[in-house]
């Protein structure tokens, strides 16, 4: 049993969360808003390096998160739901964590108590993307895909 001084991430399970506690648990990765691509025949994912056009690739932030679905209408809400059925989310990922029951990592900013370990871990995509809007014109997505798969 867990008292109150716990941290809710070893308190509660992901659907027990509230909103406030399930925002808190992004780590500001960015890798959600990073494009990936799906082989239609073997259902690989492979992911890109192109960011969507909200996301500020230096602070790996949203540009407009409260109204994103406005400009963005596919942007993917993460829901318990979705967490479970993502396979492209990164090992890393603090969702995925908890719900495969292995905690957040030391750089995770619940954590170290900083936003910037996470970016100084390697796991963010910090520096690493560019945004859609600065694509050339006509410019294909497959393109842009890196190497290998997510698994």
């Amino acid at each position: 049993m867990h008292d109150a001084s716990t941290p809710f991430w070893h308190r509660k399970t992901l659907a027990e969360m509230s909103w406030p506690e399930w925002e808190a648990l992004c780590d500001g990765c960015g890798q959600c808003c990073r494009h990936r691509l799906e082989d239609a025949d073997t259902g690989a994912i492979y992911p890109t390096t192109v960011s969507c056009q909200l996301l500020n690739t230096h602070t790996c932030q949203c540009s407009d998160y409260a109204n994103r679905h406005a400009t963005v209408p596919d942007c993917i809400q993460l829901t318990v739901e979705k967490v479970a059925e993502a396979r492209w989310l990164p090992e890393t990922c603090a969702y995925r964590r908890i719900a495969e029951g292995k905690g957040l990592a030391w750089w995770h900013p619940l954590v170290s108590g900083d936003p910037q370990t996470v970016h100084e871990a390697g796991v963010s995509v910090q520096g690493e993307l560019t945004s859609e809007r600065n694509l050339p014109t006509g410019a294909e997505l497959e393109d842009y895909m890196e190497e290998s798969e997510w698994t």
